[in-house]
C-alpha cells in the first residue's frame, strides 16, 4: 500500500512516501527550490519520494493532504467578515489564491499527479496529532498539538492507542499561543514563522520586565492552561500585520524594523514571552495529564520546536516520558497525514518497541552515492583527496581539535528544521572564539545565536543535566555545574556573548543551558564515529553542530550546494562522503562578492 503525503501552500511544503506503513521518504520542497520556508506545491519532494519507493505516480494506492482546505476557507471569510470593513486589504490579498488554487486542492492534485484513486483529508491537527504518535516508540500516549492554526484549531489534546488518535479538546482562533508568540517574534523584528527559534534564543540575554504586562492585558490564562487573547492588541485576525498602536503601546514604542540593533527592551521582551509561553506549556502539559491518565507523551506542532519549553516539560512535567516530532511545524504534517491514513483510515494497527521510534533519526532525504560526487569533483577540477572511513575520521577529528570549521555532508538528508549531522557545519565546542567565528564567518547571522552541541549519547550525562537521549535537537538542559566556569566581570545584555560560561563555551547559552543531539550508533554511525573519534583524541565527546547553510537560504541539498556553500563562506575544510576539500587549494569562484556583504552582520 503506497501512500504520498502532501502540505503546501502555507509554510514549508512538503511530501512524505508511506510504503505498508514504513516511512520511506520525506523532504521539504525549500531544500530543492532553494526558496526558504517555500510553500508552494511539492512537486520536486514529491518527485524525490516517489525515486526514494521506486514508484511511479501510477503506483499509488492513496494520497493524503494534511488539513481540509473548505474548513479553512470557512474561518477565513468568517473572521474576514466579523471583523469588516477592517482587514479589506488582507482579504483582497488572499482570496485571489484560494479561489484560484487552494479551495479546489482535490481535483488539482488528482491532475497534478495524474491520479483517480481516493484523496484524504484529515484534519490539520489531526495531522499533527498522527505525526507525533505514530512514528513515537509508545503503543499509547497522550498527544499534545500546539501551532498558529490550523482550520479553527490552534491547539488539542487527546489519547493515541492501537491505529486511533482521538482528540479529547481543542482551543480555537484566535486564542493561540503560536499566534502569541509569533505576534513578539514580528515585534522584535524578526520575520514570522521563521524567527521563532531566533526569539526563544534572545530571552536569556534579557530580563523579564514584561511578564505582568503581558499576563494583565494581552491573555486571560486559566489554571488548565487555556487561555483568551485580547484581541484589541493584536492585528493578525484580519490585518496585514501581527501588532498595532496599542500593542506598540504597552511595550514601550513600535515594533523593531528588521537588520537594526537590537536593544535591552527586545531581549526583556524576548524573555518576558519565553518566560509566559513556558507557564502556559507546563499548565497545558499537567492539565493534559490529570484528564489522559497517561504515562508518555507525544508532542507536535509549530510551538514543539521551542525546545527550551520542551526542556522544562521534561524536567517539571508530569510525564514519564516524551517523544516530540522533530519536523513539528507543518512540513510534518506531510508525513502525518501519510501516517493518518495508513492507520487510522486503513485501521491498521501500530507496532511499538517502546524504546525506539520508527522515523530513522529523521534521516528520510535524498543522498549522493560517492561516483556522484567524485563526478562532480572531477568535471570541476576541483582538488580533493579521498581517504578510507578509519583515515576520514581521524582525519577530521584532528582538524576539528586544531580549531578548524568543518563542512560535514554525508549520507541522507535531513526531514525538519534542524541538521543532524549529515548536512552540518561542525567545529570544536571547547574553543573560547568559535561562536563568534561561526557566527560572523561562516553563518553570516547574528552575534548572539547560540550554537548545539552533538554528544555521543551514552555521555550524554557527562557533560549536560539530562540522562536520556536527545536525537532530534529538541531538548534544552544545563551543562553540569561542575564544568561551568566564573564570568571575570558582571555583564549584562550583549556584552555577555564573548564571556566563557564553562568548559565548553562555543554551545554553553549565556543562561549556561544548550540544545543538544545525542548521536547513536544505529541511527547515525558515520557521525557517531567522527565524535567517538574526536573523543578519543581529546577526551571530548561534545562538538558544534550548526545546519550547512548560511542566514537566509536552506539547509544545502546537493554536493554541488555544499561546496557553493563552502566557497562562499570561511570554512576550513569541506567533507563530501569520503573526499577531504581544503580551502586552500581551492580557486576562488567567479562571482559577485557583494553576496558575501548582503548577508554581513555588524
Amino acid at each position: 500500500m503506497n501512500i504520498l503525503g502532501i502540505s503546501a501552500f502555507y509554510h514549508d511544503s512538503a511530501a512524505c512516501l508511506v510504503v505498508d506503513g514504513k516511512i520511506i521518504a520525506a523532504a521539504q520542497e525549500e531544500r530543492f527550490t532553494r526558496k526558504k520556508h517555500d510553500l508552494s506545491f511539492p512537486q520536486h519532494a514529491i518527485d524525490y519520494c516517489l525515486a526514494e519507493g521506486g514508484l511511479q505516480k501510477s503506483d499509488l494506492d492513496l494520497v493524503a493532504f494534511y488539513e481540509k482546505p473548505f474548513q479553512k476557507f470557512d474561518r477565513l471569510l468568517s473572521t474576514y467578515l466579523s471583523y469588516a470593513p477592517k482587514g479589506f486589504a488582507s482579504f483582497i490579498k488572499a482570496m485571489p489564491l484560494w479561489l484560484k488554487q487552494k479551495l479546489w486542492i482535490k481535483d488539482y492534485l488528482a491532475e497534478t499527479l495524474s491520479f483517480d484513486g481516493k484523496i484524504i483529508f484529515p484534519e490539520h491537527h489531526e495531522s499533527h496529532a498522527a505525526s507525533a504518535f505514530f512514528p513515537s516508540p509508545f503503543s499509547e500516549a497522550a498527544f499534545l498539538t500546539i501551532d498558529g492554526v490550523g482550520e479553527w484549531t490552534t491547539s488539542s489534546f487527546g489519547i493515541g492507542h492501537g491505529s486511533q488518535i482521538e482528540i479529547m479538546s481543542e482551543m480555537r482562533f484566535p486564542h493561540s499561543l503560536g499566534l502569541l508568540y509569533s505576534a513578539f517574534t514580528y515585534f522584535t523584528g524578526f520575520r514570522v514563522n521563521s524567527g521563532e527559534y531566533k526569539l526563544m534564543g534572545l530571552a536569556p540575554y534579557g530580563e523579564p520586565e514584561y511578564v505582568k504586562t503581558i499576563t494583565d492585558h494581552l491573555i486571560d490564562l486559566k489554571p488548565d492552561g487555556s487561555f483568551k487573547l485580547d484581541m484589541k492588541y493584536f492585528n493578525f485576525a484580519a490585518g496585514l500585520s501581527m501588532t498595532n498602536k496599542h500593542f506598540a503601546k504597552l511595550f514601550d514604542g513600535p515594533a523593531r524594523k528588521p537588520e537594526s540593533k537590537i536593544t535591552q527592551r527586545e531581549m526583556n521582551i524576548a524573555r518576558s514571552i519565553q518566560i509566559v509561553t513556558e507557564d502556559i506549556l507546563l499548565k497545558m502539559v499537567r492539565y493534559v495529564h490529570s484528564q489522559t491518565h497517561q504515562k508518555n507523551l507525544v508532542l507536535a506542532g509549530g510551538v514543539a520546536l521551542n525546545c527550551v519549553g520542551n526542556g522544562r516539560i521534561l524536567r517539571e512535567g508530569p510525564f514519564e516520558n516524551i517523544w516530540i516530532q522533530p519536523a513539528a511545524g507543518d512540513a510534518g504534517g506531510a508525513l502525518g497525514a501519510a501516517l493518518f491514513t495508513w492507520h487510522q483510515y486503513l485501521g491498521n494497527e501500530k507496532i511499538a518497541s517502546g524504546q525506539r521510534d520508527t522515523q530513522a533519526g529523521s534521516y528520510l532525504g535524498p543522498a549522493f552515492s560517492e561516483d556522484h560526487i567524485r563526478q562532480f569533483l572531477d568535471s570541476m577540477n576541483i582538488p580533493y583527496q579521498e581517504l578510507t572511513d578509519t583515515k576520514l575520521f581521524h582525519t577530521v577529528a584532528t582538524m576539528i581539535a586544531s580549531e578548524k570549521v568543518i563542512g560535514w555532508f554525508q549520507g541522507r538528508m535531513e526531514f525538519g528544521p534542524r541538521a543532524l549531522g549529515n548536512r552540518s557545519i561542525i567545529g570544536d565546542a571547547r574553543s573560547p572564539r568559535m561562536q563568534s567565528t561561526m557566527n560572523l564567518k561562516i553563518k553570516y547571522r547574528e552575534s548572539f545565536r547560540p550554537f548545539a552541541p552533538s554528544v555521543l549519547e551514552e555521555e550524554v550525562s557527562a557533560i549536560f543535566e539530562l540522562n536520556e537521549a536527545s536525537p532530534y535537537m529538541l531538548l534544552v538542559a544545563p551543562v553540569r555545574k561542575d564544568l561551568w566556569v566564573e564570568p571575570k566581570t558582571n555583564l549584562t545584555g550583549m556584552e555577555m556573548i564573548n564571556e566563557p560560561r564553562s568548559t565548553v563555551p562555543a554551545i554553553t547559552h549565556v543562561d549556561q543551558s544548550a540544545r543538544i543531539q545525542t548521536v547513536n550508533k544505529l541511527d547515525n554511525p558515520r557521525y557517531h564515529q567522527l565524535i567517538q573519534t574526536f573523543f578519543e583524541l581529546t577526551g571530548s565527546p561534545v562538538i558544534i553542530n550548526t545546519s550547512f547553510n548560511v542566514r537566509g537560504e536552506p539547509i544545502v541539498h546537493t554536493p554541488e550546494e555544499a561546496y557553493t556553500c563552502f566557497m562562499r563562506t570561511e570554512m576550513d575544510f569541506l567533507i563530501l562522503g569520503n573526499f577531504v576539500l581544503t580551502k586552500s587549494e581551492q580557486t576562488t569562484l567567479e562571482e559577485d562578492m557583494d553576496w558575501k556583504q548582503e548577508y554581513e552582520i555588524d
